[in-house]
């Protein structure tokens, strides 16, 4: 029984994680059909905007190397778990301000 238990405790959070994925991916593929994709007007905005996706799974998984390394918890799994929802920050982070409006 404990292998299994050991299978499930790897599993699981990299399941969780490609959940995460396959939920930004087909809502950015949906966003793209209908051409509601978010657009800035100065490059440095734009470069801003299409970097916060990956620039949360940077941070998230930093987040996730400390509570790894403070906390009793596998630093794999911390890392993955990090990665993960600092992949789903980022994607709000990027909704959040693709839908902010520039008031110059």
């Amino acid at each position: 029984m404990e292998p299994l238990m050991d299978i499930i405790l790897i599993v699981l959070p990299i399941a969780f994680v490609g959940a995460i994925a396959l939920f930004i991916i087909t809502r950015l593929k949906a966003k793209q059909k209908r051409g509601t994709l978010g657009r800035k007007e100065t490059t440095e905005a734009q470069t801003l905007l299409d970097s916060l996706i990956p620039l949360g799974m940077i941070f998230g998984s930093g987040v996730g190397v400390v509570v790894g390394i403070v906390f009793s918890i596998s630093l794999g799994n911390a890392i993955v778990l990090g990665t993960g929802i600092g992949m789903l920050v980022g994607y709000f982070a990027y909704e959040f301000y693709s839908k902010e409006e520039s008031h110059s």
